[in-house]
């Protein structure tokens, strides 16, 4: 499909580049309030981390290749754009499997507190004492994160503000004031049960416990539309992407594939563009919806320091799900996310090894099969047939891991990774897995190094750079209103996820960004 209508005008009110579902958003808002807005997207097609692809050609199964499920996606945004696009909950939060003196069992928690996620917690510990601290706990978190919510589609409060604000002091200490880990070493006692909670702090940042962009990474994991439930994307990511070109479209965005920009230069008039293609555009503003790092290389200004990527992304189409030793149903211990090598004590481990240039051993993983609660990204013959998918995320795999020997480190961290995964089946994991008509299995793995040639994340980091908290000092405050994108140039903004509140599948910094130029 082409978007080149109206390209002969050099002349816009807004260009946005990057066509990722933040782009697409900003796009969407600005075009819906009557600016004429040029959209350029570098590679071919649109959506960036939120694509769908079929992975393994000779089977039709569309899987988000990259990012996977949905958080933080504000209702609010939805409903402003009239966005058709449904997620879907989840029964199971999550189950992690585990042996204790040659017994396999798993420690099952529902989304909804229930008697079989109860017993799970005694049949680990032997007490209801760690299941009422988790329900204790997750309940002060929901009740922070209801009211925090909202603040991130307005303009920036201080810390002083939002503290008073949320009125939650003891939660804000342990939340924001003190190291992640402080709390749950506190409030839990068994290794395993600590290790689930510290997951939603560690994916993708390259920390341990006791830093405090564990603190930021739990925050946005956590406050996703005040609930902090990560729900499955009917169709996939790739439907997202498509919905929301729909809407930029409808309300007059032109849309310019292939057009890598160059050269951005900035005078007291606007911006002016330049494409790989040869072009010249000039905008009285700019929303980059790619990464600051490469807005700084384009413009030749040196990035701030930042951490490095920190994961594998594994994708899998398998015959039918494996069995586990524990015994429970397949479809019970898959539909949620499924945690393996996760206790506290071995993920601080694992990021002390990875730090000092090593592969973790027993690699911490966790991964869902997205098509038993959606099977529409699966044609009906391997609906029919009883296919499945799996996607799995390595944490603690430092991008600096891969440098060496890119292929033979990534080969590495999967064997590693499936060999984990076969500690917990009865059914080893290469026995279900679907082969391609060469007899390869329908497998792929990206590393961090994968995501940045691929996608442009800057050496793999999911969220661009590291993640701020969502409000700004109080030194900082100023007359004019903050919305977390601004650069040091009044008409250039940042639009993705390494805007203050961008990380994750949101829309939050799209919508910001087109904020800060519809409300200043």
């Amino acid at each position: 499909m082409e978007f080149v209508a109206n390209l002969h005008d050099h002349r816009w009110d807004v260009i946005v580049v990057g066509g990722g579902h933040n782009g697409l958003v900003a796009a969407s808002y600005l075009s819906r309030a009557g600016k004429r807005v040029l959209l350029l997207e570098a590679a071919s097609e649109l959506g960036g981390a939120t694509a769908s692809v079929r992975a393994f050609p000779e089977f039709d199964a569309r899987l988000s290749r990259y990012s996977y499920l949905v958080s933080l996606l504000p209702d609010q945004i939805v409903q402003d754009l009239g966005i058709n696009f449904t997620t879907l909950g989840r029964e199971v939060s999550s189950y992690t499997p585990y042996e204790v003196d040659g017994r396999h069992d798993g420690l099952s928690v529902s989304s909804d507190w229930d008697t079989q996620t109860a017993e799970s917690f005694l049949r680990l510990t032997g007490s209801d004492a760690e299941a009422k601290a988790w329900q204790r706990f997750y309940g002060e978190i929901a009740e922070f994160a209801q009211k925090f919510a909202p603040s991130m589609l307005q303009p920036l409060k201080t810390r002083s503000q939002i503290r008073r604000d949320m009125d939650m002091d003891d939660v804000w200490d342990y939340m924001i004031e003190k190291p992640i880990g402080q709390i749950i070493e506190s409030r839990f006692t068994n290794d395993l049960v600590r290790g689930v909670v510290l997951t939603d702090a560690l994916i993708g940042t390259f920390v341990d416990s006791h830093q405090m962009q564990a603190n930021i990474c739990f925050l946005y994991h956590l406050i996703g539309n005040g609930t902090g439930q990560w729900r499955v994307p009917k169709g996939g990511m790739g439907a997202l992407v498509r919905e929301l070109e729909r809407i930029a479209i409808s309300h007059g965005t032109t849309i310019q594939l292939n057009s890598a920009v160059t050269s951005i230069e900035p005078d007291h008039d606007g911006v002016h563009v330049k494409t790989t293609d040869g072009q010249s555009y000039e905008c009285t503003d700019l929303l980059f919806a790619a990464a600051p790092q490469i807005l700084d290389q384009i413009q030749g200004k040196k990035s701030r320091p930042s951490l490095q990527g920190s994961q594998i992304k594994i994708n899998m189409l398998l015959t039918k799900l494996p069995r586990l030793k524990s015994g429970i149903d397949p479809r019970i211990a898959f539909a949620g996310t499924f945690h393996i090598n996760e206790s506290y004590s071995h993920l601080n481990a694992s990021y002390e090894k990875a730090k000092a240039g090593q592969m973790p051993n027993r690699l911490p993983l966790e991964m869902y099969c997205h098509t038993l609660t959606d099977s529409s990204i699966l044609s009906q013959e391997l609906i029919d047939k009883g296919f499945q998918t799996l996607t799995l995320f390595g944490l603690h795999t430092d991008a600096s891991l891969f440098d060496k020997d890119p292929s033979g480190a990534l080969d590495a961290a999967v064997t590693s990774a499936l060999a984990s995964l076969n500690e917990y089946l009865e059914d080893p994991i290469e026995s279900v897995l679907a082969k391609n008509s060469d007899g390869s299995y329908a497998i792929e793995a990206k590393s961090p190094l994968d995501l940045e040639a691929a996608i442009s994340l800057p050496r793999g980091n999911i969220f661009h750079r590291d993640l701020d908290f969502p409000f700004i000092e109080d030194g900082a405050a100023s007359d004019t209103p903050q919305w977390g994108g601004e650069t040091d140039h009044p008409h250039i903004f940042i639009a993705g996820a390494g805007a203050r509140r961008g990380g994750g599948v949101s829309g939050i910094a799209g919508h910001n960004a087109a904020m800060s130029v519809l409300l200043r």
